[in-house]
């Protein structure tokens, strides 16, 4: 192994069964939790992010659950630097962190770095998000293809997250996305390349899910009926009785609360709310399996194995995490 200090992710998609073997993990290796999911940064967002009980997070803590309130934006370039604090935390005390989580964007980010993008502007954002409720996210998209084509071309119409950002970055700075991305791309190059975005570990990357795609579906669907039994609807109730939250926000566009939030508007019956959001886990877990395809040396295991513990252990010690 190098210098470095080891550091293990554990990606997958969702309802693939990472935490469970996260938790097997910890309990034979000394390691520390972080989480890498979007939807768990946000504090009364329980049921519908399959969130870990109280009581197994008081056993077994995970770092970046539970740090925002649903009305806050948390961008990767946030999760990278929260991340990076709290791996050189548990190094410097000897322990092994394991990231966890399916938000692949969040790994890349922490993985290869981020390109220097101006930072948030919260009244530029509120201008954005107010334009894509009243004039609808084509309009923004078409917005979009006028000042930076290419990342118009990149960005779905439908993805009011990164449309929004990629126009805020324009009206902050007066310049592109495309432009402060090749602007870095030409200083990467330069004799102090890779410096500040190198992340200082050797990593062991592993992924988990079912072999089979159609037992991965069927867990989805599972899953989803059960947070309706557990009570999603009413925590969605809940959120929607604030004056400060909105159906444009990131935290209430996560899988599964935007049809919720679409049903209790009336929108959607209660059995297309549960459709739609089974399709969209799907989809969610579809683009999951897609960045895994280009991850580089993953090693993958199949959820439904019943010695994922052993094979994990006998990885980890032929690319020398353990020592």
């Amino acid at each position: 192994m190098s210098g470095n200090p080891p550091a293990i992710f554990l990606m997958g998609p969702t309802a693939a069964g990472k935490t469970d073997l996260a938790i097997e993990l910890t309990k034979v290796l000394p390691c520390e939790l972080i989480s890498v999911d979007s939807a768990l940064v946000y504090r009364g967002m329980d049921i519908g992010t399959a969130k870990p009980s109280k009581e197994v997070l008081a056993a077994h803590p995970h770092r970046l659950i539970d740090i925002l309130d649903p009305a806050q934006s948390y961008s990767a370039a946030e999760f990278r630097r929260d991340a990076l604090e709290a791996m050189a935390d548990i190094s410097a005390r000897g322990k092994i962190p394991l990231l966890v989580g399916g938000t692949m964007l969040y790994y890349k980010a922490l993985l290869d770095g981020l390109a220097d993008m101006p930072a948030a502007d919260a009244e530029v954002r509120a201008e954005l998000e107010a334009q894509a409720q009243a004039l609808g996210l084509g309009e923004l998209h078409r917005q979009l293809a006028e000042v930076d084509p290419e990342s118009a071309a990149r960005i779905h119409p439908n993805d009011p997250q990164r449309l929004i950002r990629a126009l805020e970055v324009y009206r902050v700075s007066g310049q592109s996305m495309t432009a402060h991305r090749l602007r870095q791309s030409e200083q990467s190059r330069g004799p102090d390349a890779g410096a500040a975005s190198h992340l200082p570990y050797t990593v062991a990357s592993l992924a988990i899910a079912p072999a089979e795609r159609r037992v991965l579906h069927e867990r989805i669907a599972s899953r989803f009926s059960q947070m309706l039994e557990q009570g999603f609807v009413d925590e969605v109730r809940l959120l929607r009785a604030r004056s400060d939250l909105h159906a444009g926000l990131p935290s209430i566009r996560s899988v599964g609360y935007r049809q919720v939030w679409d049903h209790l508007d009336g929108t959607l019956t209660a059995e297309e709310m549960r459709e739609r959001g089974i399709i969209a886990t799907r989809q969610l877990a579809k683009r999951q399996f897609t960045w895994l395809r280009g991850w580089p040396d993953v090693h993958w295991l199949d959820s439904l194995a019943r010695d994922n513990l052993s094979r994990t252990l006998k990885y980890l010690g032929a690319v020398s995490i353990l020592s």
